[in-house]
């Protein structure tokens, strides 16, 4: 874009940076300024952060493109009022105060409304230094600007305003006055008062100037904010007294509590005060370098631009070595609900570090139950028992995470207090009327979108009764969902499986010292018990191990060992297959950890034959299927699978997603309602052609493709591989370590 003429009032570090890095960016021809101070002007001219001086507002913003008025908040009124005779209704104005409900309400004193030109902004960025001296073109890049429009603002006048912050680098949000003036109050202007105040408290008595002398970073780094200018924070405190008093009200209490606990050595209470805030400010500071697992909050939404992983797999690989993948995330997963659940400390080791997991962890720190770690795979677990959970703030988000939803979803319905579960947009559009439906009937209140889909809101207060549900479909989160809900039910629950699911809920419960009863395909238990604490071995993931088996079955020369995986006989469904195919694979070391079995898999190349896929095997390798359509393409004849209409509700439509990207490497399948059917290859020759697939977001879909990439002719790229990171963090550190040819990149996505 180009302005012709731009006008800077209050000629300060916020408006003379505006304008120098206007400049800098080619994007103005002639810029104005306008101050009270003669000497300002002059130097903003000498160092060529203005064109022109003009003292007279009205006759400064005269035919200008843009005004931006960067003077302390509570001159705005009196600003307005000056500078009206000179516009004619084609000048857009905005300002860059931090409080914008007094700017919106000096706007209506001086027009009677706010004008259709006026754009309310606020640029989040500063520096201790102050005046125009200190004006830096590079101030606003990777910084936040917020607009808060009003209902009258102009689209046209929105638009220039963005263009002109996006042109100095900036990233432009919006959000709405009263929300901005809230979330200022805590993130900025609180912070403000704490320091001052604290500076002060300090600095009246002689001896406490010793502090200072030997204060260490964190006072520095706390009170640097103490030396910023006091003149503009009074009015910024006065302008925003209503918010910031009630955010300090908050606080108080808060700091009450941590008081109280300090001086009864609650230690309890203190780890989770301190754990909350270790994960809320690591959280921020992902945010910050736009890393974060969790939804971005609501001023970020749809405006932030994202990093869109690509993994780049070239052929010429090799599968050998011993490596243990990451903790099974099923396993995770319930060892923090149950964990949480229980009287006493439950003490995780091998917890996986994936978003997903951790979207479940965060829901419950977000419920008040206190959770140290994980460091290093070690989770400690304070349990509150079946009826110690507390209200969360807000909706809990669980980014990517189906089990965390639906599993979620039956331990709320029993709660006494409202919740709202929320997800990512893949998980919004995945169908959750199959934990909804039982629920319901079960006597809980919840509502989904119309069409199923999240968020799910969850009414409390309401009591359970036991029922006997036949499953429709087979599936393990639905199983574990009327379970959970069960514990807290009126009777005996059973859930009736129509094929065998995995079953770590219910070898977890009575880990944690629950009475479940197993009978063929039905699973039972009777509401009203406890949980007792217990120490938990996380075994590595099959699912994620299927990625190395299939690897090390296709390429000749392979010879690879994956050490304590969990072979857990409702998992292993892709070892039963694999094993049909014809594949090399041998248990080792067999043992049980924490009620689940485990042991090494050691697998080495064998040629591979197409199957008929036994459709008994297919719930007990529901996850594994993209690796095993890898698996199949490189195998001799056809494979064929059915009874797999599951997948075409995963992260993706699983089958259709692993059909086209094939087709994409020149491999002959054919997609069909419940399966596929895929033709192989001859040994010794590339099954895959090379070419650009898309994973949609999936993690496994991406993860299929790198292993493919070991039988393809020539380099494969995959899109969208960002979820990775939610079931398998280093699998890529872990592909590399084993021999394949892997990297991974990160281009820009708006």
């Amino acid at each position: 874009m180009m302005l012709n003429k731009v006008v800077i009032v209050g000629l300060g570090l916020i408006g003379g940076s505006f304008a120098s890095a206007l400049k800098a960016a080619g994007a103005v021809n002639h810029i104005v300024g306008c101050a009270r101070s003669a000497e300002t002007l002059k130097l903003g001219l000498e160092m060529g952060v203005i064109d022109e001086a003009q003292p007279d507002i009205a006759e400064a913003v005269k035919g200008a493109d843009l005004v931006l008025l960067a003077a302390p908040i509570g001159l705005t009124e009196m600003l307005l009022k000056k500078m009206q005779p000179g516009l004619d209704g084609k000048t857009v104005v905005t300002d860059a105060g931090s409080v914008k409900g007094n700017v919106i309400a000096a706007a209506k004193n001086v027009f009677g409304c706010v004008p259709d030109w006026f754009v309310p902004g606020h640029p989040i960025a500063g520096s201790e230094q102050s005046g125009v001296a200190a004006s830096n073109p590079d101030l606003y890049k990777n910084h936040k600007v917020i607009l808060t429009p009003t209902a009258t603002s102009a689209p046209h006048a929105v638009a220039l305003v963005s263009k002109a912050w996006q042109a100095v680098g900036a990233d432009v949000l919006t959000m709405d006055v009263e929300r901005h003036d809230e979330v200022l109050a805590a993130t900025s202007h609180l912070p403000h008062l704490l320091a001052f105040s604290l500076v002060d408290t300090l600095a009246k008595e002689d001896e406490n100037l010793e502090i200072f002398r030997y204060a260490a970073g964190g006072f520095r780094d706390f009170t640097r904010i103490a030396s910023s200018d006091a003149s503009m924070w009074h009015d910024i405190f006065v302008a925003n007294k209503a918010a910031i008093s009630t955010t300090l009200d908050r606080f108080e209490q808060g700091l009450a509590t941590l008081r109280e606990a300090v001086e009864s050595e609650d230690s309890e209470t203190m780890l989770g005060v301190m754990t909350r805030a270790k994960v809320a400010r690591d959280h921020f500071t992902t945010m910050l370098a736009k890393r974060a697992y969790s939804k971005a909050n609501e001023i970020e939404s749809n405006q932030m631009t994202e990093s869109n992983i690509v993994f780049t797999a070239s052929p010429g690989g090799s599968v050998t070595g011993a490596i243990r993948v990451s903790g099974d995330k099923s396993i995770s997963h319930r060892s923090i609900m149950l964990g949480a659940l229980a009287n006493g400390v439950t003490e995780v080791q091998g917890f996986l570090e994936g978003e997903d997991a951790l979207a479940t962890l965060q829901a419950f720190r977000d419920m008040g139950v206190v959770i140290e770690g994980p460091t290093q795979g070690d989770v400690k677990i304070f349990g509150v028992g079946l009826h110690g959970l507390q209200a969360p703030p807000g909706p809990l988000y669980v980014g990517n995470s189906g089990t965390s939803m639906r599993l979620l979803s039956g331990l709320l319905a029993a709660q006494a207090f409202d919740s709202e579960l929320t997800g990512d947009e893949s998980l919004s559009k995945r169908p959750m009327g199959r934990v909804a439906n039982p629920l319901r009937e079960m006597g809980a209140s919840i509502e989904t979108c119309e069409d199923g889909t999240p968020p799910i809101k969850i009414q409390g207060g309401q009591g359970l009764k036991a029922m006997q549900y036949k499953m429709p479909m087979a599936s393990a989160q639905v199983k574990s969902c009327v379970l959970l809900a069960g514990l807290y039910a009126d009777g005996e629950t059973s859930v009736i499986e129509p094929a065998p699911t995995r079953d770590h809920t219910e070898r977890m419960l009575r880990g944690f010292g629950y009475s479940v009863t197993t009978d063929g395909d039905r699973a039972s238990l009777t509401g009203g018990g406890s949980l007792q604490a217990t120490n938990i071995d996380v075994p590595a993931d099959i699912s994620s191990a299927a990625f190395f088996l299939v690897a090390a079955s296709i390429i000749p020369g392979a010879d690879l060992t994956l050490k304590h995986v969990g072979i857990n006989p409702t998992r292993t469904g892709v070892i039963n297959i694999l094993k049909l195919m014809g594949a090399d694979i041998t248990l080792e070391n067999a043992s049980e950890a924490g009620g689940e079995p485990v042991a090494d898999i050691h697998v080495r190349y064998a040629p591979l034959k197409g199957i008929n896929i036994p459709q008994d095997q297919v719930p007990l390798a529901i996850d594994e299927f993209p690796a095993l359509f890898v698996a199949a393409a490189c195998a001799e004849g056809q494979t064929v699978l059915t009874g797999a209409e599951e997948l075409r509700v995963k992260e993706s439509d699983r089958i259709q997603v692993m059909a086209d990207g094939l087709k994409v490497l020149g491999v002959d399948i054919q997609p069909t309602d419940d399966g596929a059917i895929i033709g192989g290859c001859e040994q010794g020759k590339a099954a895959f052609a090379g070419g650009h697939v898309e994973s949609h977001g999936d993690h496994r879909i991406a993860m299929a493709f790198v292993v493919a990439s070991l039988r393809a002719s020539a380099e494969i790229t995959i899109g969208n591989c960002a979820n990775v990171a939610t079931s398998f963090p280093n699998f890529v550190e872990l592909a590399t370590q084993v021999g394949i040819n892997v990297s991974s990149s990160a281009t820009r996505a708006g």
